[in-house]
């Protein structure tokens, strides 16, 4: 087994080959270190690696792998987290000059039990400003799609889907507030879960829209998503809106029996003109692979969902207007200007329009909620189109169509189900003619995560798509 081979292994088949004794924790950890050293230079995944801590980590794993006490099935297995999450000791700059320098105290939960855990954290990787999108030109580096270096590679998560697809790391944390983990893995063509909405703390990760935000996993398998949720989800005393609805064994879920699951396909992102041919092709072909395995799909209109764009961005920006109100006054310029613009913006919205989006927030969530009744999941594409270009999206807007359709529209696939706070997985399922990923999103009830994780993994099994490896 090569190096090569090595890195793209799934964290928990990783985890297997270090209790197995076949490979060694510090071993792992330099080769994944050595990759982002060669790498990392073009693609810009990691603002800060923690080289000297992560082979302290890795010895202390080997120790306990040699005595037989593995901690858990990713003991020994080198991850990275997007720059929003807190680590003790470790820059965190949420992507921005105006946190450059900071370093926490303290380490946000879901780090913290990852490494308690045995994981072993590797650095922290790079992000849009603030969590926020849009941003012209980003102080750590341009990120760039391993599978194009032109191409966008999503956000605001964006670090967390470079590493994850170019194996910098085994696994990945981002966090979702309209689509930040699902974007990325849609466009750099591996496996990305948002959660549902208080299904796994949010202390110590930077906030952006308190009734949105939701951290969860990237990975290049569904069974690593299933394993990490099981580590990190679950009730934080630091957290108060965590739920206690029971963390169910997510990884005995993954039967790939789908039998009988009714799936409804979301005919406004599926068969919309705002999606492309090639990615209506590759979900219609995913939809029917699912229905060879047994699940029942048919199509449902919910007519609220193209406005969910709108919807969103009036109400996270707004958020995240107020969140940064007084650095807006007093340290305008390290804003970069495609935060700035959209933060003011946000902050000259009249509260009747705030008011108006609160409502058809409710609107969009009691239309899927309905579906959800009828239908177990709902699948869709993750994105209208595949990754466009770095120009193309820091080119000036032309019209308010324009802004609309750069705004508004690609939102509509992923934010719906921030808005109505249930949980949604991207999973790989095609590529587009100049070879960029392809993503179908699974979308489900609230804490019935462990469904949509069975439905992407019966179809991760079925297919090949999250096999293939991007060409650097």
């Amino acid at each position: 087994m090569t190096n090569e081979d090595l890195v793209f292994r799934g964290a928990v088949e990783l985890g297997s080959l270090l209790r197995a004794e076949a490979i060694t924790p510090t071993a792992l950890a330099d080769t994944y270190l050595e990759r982002i050293e060669r790498l990392d230079g073009e693609l810009h995944a990691y603002v800060t690696v923690c080289a000297e801590e992560a082979r302290a980590a890795a010895r202390e794993a080997g120790a306990r792998l040699e005595r037989g006490e593995a901690r858990s099935p990713l003991d020994g297995v080198p991850f990275a987290v997007k720059d929003q999450f807190d680590t003790a000791s470790i820059r965190t700059t949420q992507g921005s000059r105006l946190f450059q320098t900071h370093v926490p105290r303290k380490t946000a939960t879901v780090v913290a039990r990852l490494e308690a855990a045995g994981a072993i954290l590797l650095g922290k990787l790079n992000m849009t400003e603030l969590a926020l999108g849009g941003t012209q030109e980003f102080p750590f580096g341009q990120p760039r799609n391993p599978w194009n270096l032109a191409h966008d590679p999503g956000g605001s998560s964006s670090g967390s889907g470079i590493a994850t697809a170019a194996a910098l790391a085994a696994f990945t944390l981002g966090e979702d507030t309209g689509g930040s983990i699902r974007s990325p893995a849609g466009f750099c063509g591996v496996a990305g879960l948002r959660p549902t909405w208080g299904r796994v703390s949010r202390h110590g990760v930077f906030p952006l829209s308190w009734s949105m935000d939701a951290p969860g996993p990237l990975a290049r398998s569904v069974e690593d998503l299933a394993c990490i949720l099981g580590l990190i989800a679950g009730p934080d005393s630091r957290d108060v809106l965590t739920s206690r609805v029971p963390v169910p064994d997510y990884r005995a879920a993954l039967t790939e029996d789908i039998r009988g699951v009714r799936v409804g396909v979301i005919e406004e992102l599926t068969t919309g003109t705002d999606t492309s041919d090639e990615v209506r092709a590759a979900v219609t072909t995913a939809v029917e692979v699912l229905a060879k395995l047994g699940a029942e799909p048919s199509p449902i209109s919910l007519p609220t969902i193209p406005f969910a764009g709108a919807v969103f961005m009036a109400l996270a920006d707004s958020a995240g207007a107020g969140l940064h109100l007084d650095a807006l006054r007093t340290r305008y310029a390290e804003f970069d200007r495609g935060t700035r613009r959209r933060l003011v913006t946000a902050g000259l919205l009249p509260a009747a329009l705030i008011e108006q989006a609160s409502r058809a927030r409710v609107l969009i969530r009691s239309e899927i909620g309905r579906a959800l009744e009828r239908w177990e999941v709902l699948v869709s594409p993750s994105a209208p189109a595949g990754a466009t270009t770095i120009t193309a999206m820091t080119a000036p807007i032309g019209s308010g169509d324009e802004a609309a359709r750069r705004f508004f529209t690609r939102r509509s696939y992923t934010t719906p189900a921030s808005l109505a706070g249930i949980p949604a997985i991207s999973v790989p399922c095609g590529f587009t003619p100049m070879g960029l990923p392809i993503g179908l999103q699974i979308a489900g009830r609230a804490f019935d995560e462990a469904t949509v994780l069975r439905v992407a993994h019966a179809y991760e099994r079925a297919t090949d798509w999250h096999r293939r490896r991007p060409p650097i």
